[in-house]
């Protein structure tokens, strides 16, 4: 340092300043960073996922592929070359019959068959596997998720992983060794880093009884107490276990980055023991990091496929448009246990999601540490990182959304035409976010928070309550549409006064005679969302 000048060395400083306070500090920046900086400079990168498609894939399941996602588009805006890869494990064992899945006495025969052989009773597909595959890769480019798929089943059944088996037997006593360290009990000698599924049966109910040190491998149907050798590459019998399986893809696809649910990454779980399995093929574990549950609000416990007790991205996608979808998963660290409302949570979270909008867009002033955060998280919440909008959305209230919804039976067109001041834009997005708001009334939204205006049938009121009534009919149609909402509250009140009625019973007479309940939404509002024509014919049929 005796060469630097006073100058260049504050030079340095400030630069070093500038870098960091460039440097986003959203998580998948930091894991792209991480990835650079631990992988080195490569010329592609390559972001794995992947599961079992042994029944619905949940929402919970697509935490995991929306995190790979995330990083994904954080190291391509970094420049980098990146393949993202989603293997789907469809050669492993059907363990369980679902029970939202049709025909279950026929499925229950199929236990123990891999799941690529096990027939599709919702007639979706040619086999199970393939009907749970396809309804993801059908709607996972509703929220910007594009990934190349393998196809495990494929690859094990045409030989692709002969060699890697051999490789796997060749170091036999080398694996399990390292298997034993993380298990109470030591594998017996007797055991073989293989799994067969039975020529016979084609169930896994087989033992490994010897290998010939080339290709061929014997074992036996424990069912039908049958001997059979097999050539490991050209007969569609075996894989590799789980633990062993997983780190042989990872040198096989070169992976740099996949994360995994706090089951595999607690301490001695998967990822303990194929970060040391993955040495015995050459390779090294990739960068991870560990994702939590997803809850869903009014169920307890962790959502399992097997079990059927699910809620998918098409059910999420019913209540909340692409966009809010990503925004969820997006504001919330993988780490974090969160849970995804159907409830009056909801009014919440488009609220959130559009305070957000509002930020990234100027229209609500925040200090800049909380600026820059939530512009980085609506920019990644956009389905096509390319497109972020070019203004806001058109920013009315999701509550009120829901009541001009209501009044006008969910006549998406009748609500656009209150709204002459959006432009063809914010009309596509209004478009999307009522029909799902609709969605939610009908099937989420609690009784309170619904309501429909009266068509024929009357409230019966006193002949008081009539005339009280109709001088409020007068004053809508006089000045409702020309006053704002707090100038003609004071009719509202004016009126209960004129007619010697208690604030609160005057309110509920009104809701009373225009929607059937005791109350509503806030009533100078609602009228206003009304219009004086729907008020006053119904308000004058008193």
């Amino acid at each position: 340092m005796a060469c630097c000048n006073g100058m260049s060395l504050l030079c340095i400083i400030l630069n070093i300043m500038n870098e960091i306070q460039n440097q986003s500090t959203h998580w998948a920046d930091i894991t792209a960073d991480k990835i650079i900086r631990e992988k080195g400079d490569k010329p592609l990168y390559t972001c794995a996922s992947g599961i079992t498609p042994s029944g619905t894939v949940h929402i919970g399941n697509f935490r995991e592929i929306i995190t790979v996602e995330l990083v994904v588009r954080a190291l391509r805006e970094k420049g980098k070359n990146v393949r993202f890869i989603y293997s789907w494990d469809d050669y492993d064992v059907f363990r369980k019959v679902p029970k939202n899945m049709p025909e279950q006495e026929k499925l229950e025969t199929y236990l123990r068959f891999p799941i690529t052989l096990v027939p599709d009773t919702t007639g979706r597909a040619e086999n199970y596997a393939r009907a749970n595959e396809k309804a993801v890769e059908d709607i996972l480019p509703a929220v910007g998720v594009h990934p190349e798929y393998l196809y495990q089943a494929e690859r094990y059944r045409a030989g692709y992983y002969a060699e890697d088996i051999k490789h796997a037997l060749e170091h036999r006593s080398e694996i399990r060794a390292i298997l034993n360290e993380y298990r109470t009990e030591p594998l017996p000698e007797s055991w073989w880093p293989v799994a067969v599924f039975s020529s016979f049966t084609n169930k896994d109910t087989t033992t490994v009884l010897d290998w010939d040190g080339e290709y061929g491998l014997t074992y036996r149907d424990d069912e039908l107490d049958k001997t059979e050798t097999i050539d490991i590459r050209t007969t569609p019998n075996t894989k590799l276990p789980w633990r062993i399986d997983w780190p042989m893809r990872w040198v096989k696809e070169g992976v740099d980055f996949e994360p995994g649910g706090k089951d595999h990454l607690t301490e001695g779980g998967s990822y303990d023991t194929s970060k040391n399995v993955v040495k015995v093929f050459g390779g090294e574990a990739p960068v991870t990091m560990r994702y939590d549950f997803v809850q869903i609000k009014g169920h307890g416990g962790k959502i399992s496929s097997s079990s059927g007790d699910v809620v998918d991205l098409y059910d999420v996608l019913e209540v909340y448009p692409p966009e809010i979808v990503r925004y969820l998963f997006v504001g919330t660290r993988p780490s974090a246990e969160f849970a995804i409302s159907f409830d009056l949570d909801v009014l919440k979270i488009y609220e959130d999601y559009d305070n957000t909008e509002r930020i990234y867009f100027g229209l609500m002033q925040v200090n800049e540490k909380k600026a820059e955060k939530e512009k980085r998280i609506y920019e990644l919440s956009q389905v096509d990182g390319q497109k972020i909008p070019a203004e806001p959305g058109y920013q009315i209230p999701f509550r009120h959304l829901c009541n001009y919804l209501q009044i006008y039976s969910g006549d998406v067109e009748k609500v656009l035409a209150r709204f002459s001041d959006a432009s063809e834009s914010q009309k596509e997005r209004l478009r999307v976010r009522m029909k799902c708001a609709w969605a939610w009334l009908q099937k989420y939204a609690p009784e309170e928070f619904r309501f429909s205006l009266r068509d024929s049938e009357l409230y019966e009121a006193s002949e008081a309550e009539r005339k009280a009534i109709r001088e409020l009919a007068d004053a809508a149609e006089k000045h409702l549409d020309s006053l704002s909402e707090k100038e003609f509250s004071e009719y509202i009140y004016q009126t209960a006064k004129d007619n010697d009625m208690e604030n609160a019973d005057f309110f509920r007479l009104i809701y009373q005679a225009l929607i059937g309940k005791d109350k509503g939404p806030k009533l100078a509002s609602f009228l206003k969302a009304c219009g004086s024509e729907r008020v006053v014919d119904i308000l004058r049929r008193y």
